[in-house]
């Protein structure tokens, strides 16, 4: 009996010695796995709730209701910006704003789209596209409440807009991040009103920063696979520290997880601007620019450093006066490195206007350094025709420059040529066969690099004499056009 009693004892002490190891390894590996909390959130590990931040800033976010009275064949309009996709002809969309489509009918056209508070006094950033020509805009707030809001001013360019409430007491307000410390892969989080659900939570992750969707000229998006639908635009993007870091803008049409977001530091000069002088100006230097490959950095002599080349030079414009010639390099802006064309246009266009800016430039091996003093952009519509009173010339055609922004819309690698725009039934360039969309490069084998050389060209041809376009034309590449004058 004893001995059983014995072997008992042992045998519950063996277990218990067992169980300790057991609790002390497992607490042993579960220390090894614990991350700091301080730790998990430098790594962007997946948080435990979105709740906090959503319950923080969700009365900053509104809906907005715009309405406006229109012309069109389908009242239904998207609230939502979607980057234009191909088609069969891509050139579909981009000339109806010229020549119009079928007979149209008014109606009155009401979009939903997002916006966030930046102050208390009721200021409130959203997508220039949300309220673009609208008659009427309601804001409402989470609480329910509604005002009419006045627009304060807009930037069609980075499809930003400013718009203004009248509260009877402050507001609650977001606080505006740094996108540049963005990682991709970092944890962020969208609200808006998708569809009209109003204050829709989201969350994703950075997917990738700095993308060109052809939207623009300064194209420099934030993409996230946080869920963003039509009703998104205008709406905040937030990191996990509750603080904004973008303004979800764009979905790429039959998409799924790919959304954009307008970095806030690209933004912020902006809203400044629309809040302290309503409308936006940007420096201007007057070139034409190209991105280098390395077939370009070895034929320039370039090698190993940054840079953009310079393909044009506008005549009378700051670079022209300050002594730059196409086939320059510039190397840097005021001492900072430039390695795209995109980089360099948005360096210049945050410059002020009639400021000097210091260009370091490789011309032909040897390294120069120039002092030019911004002159303000005009940012000119596309397809505005540009010529003779009637916009019709001798052979019945109307063009107009190609600029950047026309050459990012019909994804043209540089702006050499003219378009053209319009062609008179009858004349000869319409009985040649030349049709809208046509892009000219070259008459009678000289170059065409703009409207005022195009006219010079036509203006030397005699009535009678042969001539030669040399035409780009979507879907089919580069042709040969000859007519007579």
């Amino acid at each position: 009996m004893k001995r059983d009693n014995s072997m008992r004892r042992f045998l519950a002490g063996r277990a218990a010695v067992a169980l300790v190891m057991i609790l002390a390894g497992f607490l042993a590996v579960s220390t090894l796995f614990t991350i700091p909390e301080s730790r998990a959130k430098d790594m962007g590990s997946v948080p435990e709730s979105f709740t906090a931040l959503a319950e923080k800033n969700s009365p900053a976010v509104v809906n907005i209701q715009t309405e406006k009275n229109g012309k069109g064949n389908n009242p239904m309009m998207s609230p939502f910006h979607k980057r234009p996709m191909p088609k069969d002809d891509p050139f579909q969309d981009f000339f109806e704003k010229f020549f119009g489509g079928p007979p149209q009918r008014e109606f009155k056209q009401r979009s939903l789209g997002s916006g966030f508070i930046i102050d208390k006094d009721g200021f409130i950033v959203t997508n220039n596209h949300v309220v673009e020509e609208a008659d009427k805009i309601k804001v409402i707030l989470k609480d329910g409440r509604e005002f009419d809001a006045e627009v304060k001013g807009r930037d069609p360019n980075t499809d930003l807009a400013l718009i203004k409430i009248k509260p009877d007491e402050s507001l609650p307000a977001l606080e505006l991040g740094d996108s540049d410390a963005l990682k991709v892969g970092e944890w962020v989080l969208a609200i808006g009103n998708p569809f009209g659900l109003e204050h829709t939570v989201t969350s994703g992750i950075i997917s990738a920063k700095g993308r060109v969707i052809g939207s623009g000229p300064y194209d420099d998006f934030i993409q996230t696979d946080a869920s963003i639908n039509p009703g998104n635009s205008g709406g905040p993007l937030i990191n996990m520290a509750g603080k904004v870091v973008g303004i979800n803008t764009a979905i790429v049409a039959g998409g799924q997880g790919i959304g954009f977001a307008i970095p806030v530091n690209l933004a912020k000069g902006v809203i400044n601007q629309l809040k302290t002088k309503g409308e936006v100006t940007r420096g201007w230097l007057g070139v034409g620019i190209q991105d280098l490959t390395p077939e370009l950095k070895e034929y320039y002599g370039v090698k190993d450093k940054k840079g953009v080349l310079v393909t044009q030079v506008f005549p009378g414009d700051p670079a022209d006066k300050a002594g730059l010639k196409s086939g320059d390099v510039i190397l840097k802006v005021n001492g900072n490195e430039v390695d795209t064309s995109r980089e360099l246009s948005r360096m210049i266009a945050e410059a002020h206007v009639g400021k000097e800016v210091t260009l370091d430039v490789l011309r032909k091996g040897s390294s120069k350094t120039f002092h030019v003093e911004l002159s303000k952009r005009k940012d000119t519509k596309p397809g505005e025709p540009v010529g003779s009173p009637e916009g019709k010339d001798a052979l019945g055609m109307s063009v107009t420059n190609i600029t950047p922004e026309t050459a990012g819309q019909l994804n043209l690698k540089d702006n050499q040529g003219v378009i053209v725009v319009g062609v008179e039934p009858g004349s000869a360039g319409d009985k040649a066969g030349i049709t809208p969309g046509d892009i000219i490069r070259e008459i009678n084998r000289e170059p065409v690099t703009d409207v005022s050389a195009y006219e010079k060209q036509i203006e030397t041809i005699k009535s009678g004499e042969t001539v030669y376009f040399y035409i780009l034309r979507p879907n089919r590449g580069y042709i040969v056009i000859k007519l007579t004058k």
